[in-house]
């Protein structure tokens, strides 16, 4: 399996009376596949997971699985924990409709590296997808070498990574050009240099608010029309910047409502709503994205 293009990851939406509002979400997915997005992923952080109950997740999954089988788009649900059985219990349960499992580098035990191999290559051999592997060290507290990663890379059954490691340092310059499998850019401010050295994709929660340009992003880097790469890399930096001022995704929701396209900007505790200053300077940042040439 091959991963390549944008594949945003969905807010799950709420209505004003705090239920999952499986219409818009509905509407959102199809919205940015219609942008140009080549697939979606469903339960990643921006859909706040953790904070919905058993039947709210499955709810949401079945939402982005009818999306996708109806506009053959592939679909990867975020699954599993710093649990390494209760990861292999969540992923064997997967709605059959998934095309890749999302699963985090185990967070707050903070194992080994050589532990953190040995998870992988449990969930590997028990899940039936392709896992992505999310390294994302400054939420997970565990940072891994380019050795380590590249071991990840090569177990069978792991399809690519989502690398959000919070900028460009010696280990992602390293392993990009070591890498042999699919890596998505999975920090929105620094997609555009992932891009340019070598990653096949993105998966990015900005372009809930700017799909068309986010698409037109990652297809010019993959294409090699630079020009056009550079001029949308230096677009979209300041609304990354302003999407992710508060913690995601409580920013890009209150966008999202004020915008109409979803009932509600809510969150759910921890989260608080976005401040008032966050959404007027993110709505003026993605208006001037929108109007610039």
């Amino acid at each position: 399996m091959t991963l390549t293009g944008l594949f945003v990851p969905l807010i799950t939406p709420f209505a004003p009376d705090g239920s999952v509002a499986a219409d818009a979400l509905a509407a959102l997915a199809h919205e940015v596949l219609d942008a140009g997005a080549a697939g979606l992923v469903a339960l990643g952080t921006t859909g706040e997971p953790a904070t919905l109950t058993a039947a709210e997740r499955r709810l949401v999954l079945d939402v982005c699985a009818s999306v996708c089988a109806e506009r053959g788009a592939p679909l990867i649900a975020g699954a599993g924990s710093n649990a390494t059985a209760d990861s292999v219990q969540a992923l064997t349960a997967l709605d059959p409709r998934v095309t890749a499992a999302l699963t985090v580098v185990p967070y707050y035990s903070r194992p080994s590296e050589e532990g953190v191999v040995a998870h992988f290559r449990e969930l590997a051999a028990a899940s039936p997808v392709p896992l992505v592997i999310y390294n994302i060290p400054y939420r997970t507290g565990r940072t891994l070498g380019v050795e380590t990663l590249c071991r990840l890379a090569e177990l069978p059954n792991v399809a690519g990574f989502k690398h959000a490691v919070g900028g460009i340092d010696d280990t992602t310059i390293a392993f990009l050009a070591r890498a042999e499998t699919s890596v998505l850019a999975g920090d929105d401010l620094y997609a555009a240099p992932l891009l340019a050295l070598g990653a096949a994709g993105a998966i990015l929660a900005s372009a809930l608010v700017a799909p068309v340009a986010y698409a037109d992003l990652v297809a010019a880097w993959r294409e090699g029309r630079i020009e056009r790469a550079r001029q949308l890399s230096h677009r979209l930096a300041p609304l990354a910047a302003a999407l992710f001022a508060e913690p995601n995704p409580v920013v890009i929701k209150a966008v999202l409502a004020a915008q109409g396209r979803i009932p509600s900007p809510a969150v759910r505790l921890p989260l608080l709503p976005a401040s008032a200053d966050a959404l007027a300077n993110a709505l003026a940042t993605a208006t001037g994205v929108f109007t610039s040439a």
